[in-house]
């Protein structure tokens, strides 16, 4: 006798769901990405982090699977980046993420933001914004959302979504059709 084992996704997150059913669903305009600028953000990592560490210095210490020294800006450590798997030693291979790229946030309505608030997005160090990657998933990423782009690691795809959610749901940042679905989809990972 057979027996045939049948592995069926697991149901997806209720909480996560619940919060994306709470964005609001709005087209993504082309009239808004041109204005786009990461300038507009001000980006560079110069803002203090933790114990006088810029931002920068602040992920990569707090994702450090090494034991830490606590010292800002050390080549040495081990990071492990969730989107491909690869764990890295030198800080020159990685890149901090903003898991909502800054030019999702802006279509998303980061456009209608003060140069204050933008600033503080790019520099959140409270939500699941940050994020310690390789280079190259970053740079495979780009500014897509997950409509267009998920990390090749799928048993990553549940933490990836629900992180997503969480940063456009505090900053009450809308999604697009496709973008929601993406993510009712990565859900089904949880």
């Amino acid at each position: 006798m057979s027996v045939f084992l049948v592995l069926l996704p697991a149901p997806a997150d209720a909480s996560a769901l619940s919060a994306l059913a709470q964005l609001q669903v709005r087209p993504a305009s082309a009239r808004i990405l041109a204005r786009y600028d990461r300038a507009k953000f001000m980006t560079t990592w110069r803002r203090p982090g933790t114990g006088g560490c810029d931002t920068r210095q602040t992920v990569l210490m707090r994702d450090d699977r090494s034991p830490a020294d606590g010292r800002c800006g050390d080549a040495d450590g081990r990071w492990y980046s969730p989107y491909d798997g690869r764990t890295l030693k030198d800080t020159g291979q990685i890149d901090v993420d903003h898991v909502v790229p800054l030019a999702n946030a802006w279509i998303s309505g980061a456009w209608r933001w003060s140069p204050a608030r933008r600033h503080a997005f790019a520099h959140d160090l409270t939500r699941p914004e940050l994020i310690a990657v390789s280079e190259s998933a970053n740079l495979a990423k780009g500014g897509h959302s997950p409509a267009n782009w998920r990390p090749p690691v799928r048993s990553y795809w549940c933490a990836y979504a629900r992180d997503w959610i969480t940063v456009k749901r505090h900053y009450r940042l809308s999604v697009t059709r496709r973008e929601k679905s993406a993510l009712q989809n990565m859900l089904t990972f949880c």
